[in-house]
Order: C-alpha cells, then structure tokens, then sequence
C-alpha cells in the first residue's frame, strides 16, 4: 500500500495507464494477425488493404506512447518486405 497521497494517485493513475496501453497493444496484436492471414490467404489486395490498416494502428500506437518509434518502424517494415514477397 502506498505511504503518501501522491503514491496513492500514482497507483491510480498508473493502473489507468495499464488499462489503456493494455488494450492498445491488444488492438496492435489482433490487426498483426489480420494481416499475416491476409498474407497467408495469397489476396495481394487484401493484403495491402490489411497492411494500411496495421500501419494505421501501429502509428496511434506510437503517438500514444505505447510502443516505441523504432519498434513500430521496424515491424512495419518487415511486414511490407512479406506483401512484396507475395506473388
């Protein structure tokens, strides 16, 4: 148990922020595999459809802080090398 109000507020404050990044991620994870089963499913339209849509949310992602600029540029990249590699 915190010692002082303002441990308190923090312990508040950061549960929030456990929440919100939580779900975040989970909605980074879940458009991933959307765009892998496109990849798999051999559609190159869906595919780059899935991957603007996973770009999109990857950068949100970024901009609210959950996910590090290099480690969103990183997975994008790896991602778009995979649909230029579908024939």
């Amino acid at each position: 148990m915190p010692n002082t109000k303002s441990a308190e507020r923090r312990m508040r404050s950061s549960a929030r922020k456990q929440e919100r990044n939580k779900s975040v991620q989970s909605r980074v994870k879940t458009f991933e595999k959307r765009y892998v089963e496109a990849l798999e499913s051999g559609d190159k339209a869906v595919a780059a459809t899935a991957l603007r849509e996973y770009s999109s949310v990857i950068d949100k992602a970024v901009k609210g802080g959950v996910l590090h600029r290099a480690t969103a540029s990183r997975k994008k990249s790896r991602l778009a090398v995979r649909l230029t590699k579908l024939k």
